[in-house]
């Protein structure tokens, strides 16, 4: 316990010491903390592989036209588009939009970004074979709204895969706690998070069922230690590290056949 106490008081002094580091989402200045960036960043790897791992046991060799929801700065949608697929990627920010396309642009990767919210993707009549929702069912307050927008946008026998976060213990003190509101470790603004819009497998299954969205299955995901998470974060609120260094240091894998923790990917398919 004293050198706990002994390692926060180092901490606490460091972040004085270092240059003020501000909260503002889907904001690439050098002085600002993404929390949304720095999430996908850590969960880049793990989410392909994902995607791969259910292409692959659906039988799905073939490129998709795919639809990336809460895209954020485009990390997603440009590795989707790596992959081969056809991307299609909206995000309800417009600063993040911009930045996406202009990092699409100069990486020469195509993908058709938009600006639109999930709960009205404004995408007129086109139709995907496979829908990421990424950052966006722990963060609405009209989860039914955006899952029937996502139903709407996928053709028949069309795809949906997701990532959220659990209502347990340890995700409220992960995501409501430490994420955005411990000073030493907040990465995202007050009221980003909230408990009622935690996520469990068995409020999606129910909210999936009801748009037409059936055999649902999850696979949990976690970082290689709880201590490995809280060190990246702590670090890079202190200005320590880049958010291309988090990956590494957390290093996110798949856990299929166990109960969801905090995070978790779940996928289904359109009747």
């Amino acid at each position: 316990m004293i050198g706990s106490l002994k390692e926060l008081t180092r901490s606490a002094e460091v972040i004085t010491s270092m240059p003020s580091l501000r909260i503002e989402l889907d904001s690439d200045a050098p002085e600002a903390i993404d929390g949304r960036h720095i999430r996908a960043v850590a969960f880049q790897d793990v989410r392909l592989e994902y995607v791969r791992r259910t292409l692959d046991r659906l039988g799905r060799p073939d490129p998709q036209r795919a639809l990336v929801v809460g895209s954020g700065r485009g990390l997603l949608a440009r590795g989707l588009a790596a992959m081969g697929h056809q991307v299609t990627a909206v995000d309800p920010s417009p600063a993040a939009t911009e930045i996406a396309a202009a990092d699409a642009q100069s990486e020469d990767v195509e993908v058709d970004h938009r600006t639109a919210p999930a709960e009205d993707l404004r995408l007129g009549g086109q139709t995907f074979d496979l829908a990421f929702y990424a950052d966006t069912f722990e963060v609405t307050s009209e989860l039914d709204a955006v899952v029937a927008q996502a139903s709407r946008a996928l053709r028949t026998g069309g795809l949906l895969i997701y990532d959220t976060v659990n209502r347990t213990i340890p995700a409220r003190l992960t995501y409501l706690a430490a994420f955005q509101t411990l000073p030493m470790t907040r990465i995202m603004p007050a009221g980003r998070y909230a408990a009622d819009r935690l996520r469990t497998p068995e409020e999606m299954e129910e909210v999936l069922a009801r748009h037409g969205l059936g055999g649902h299955e999850i696979c949990p995901f976690t970082p290689a230690s709880a201590r490995g998470l809280a060190s990246s974060v702590l670090r890079r609120r202190q200005g320590r590290i880049t958010d291309d260094e988090i990956p590494p240091l957390v290093d996110f894998s798949l856990t299929p056949g166990k109960s969801p923790v905090v995070t978790y990917f779940g996928h289904a398919v359109k009747n």
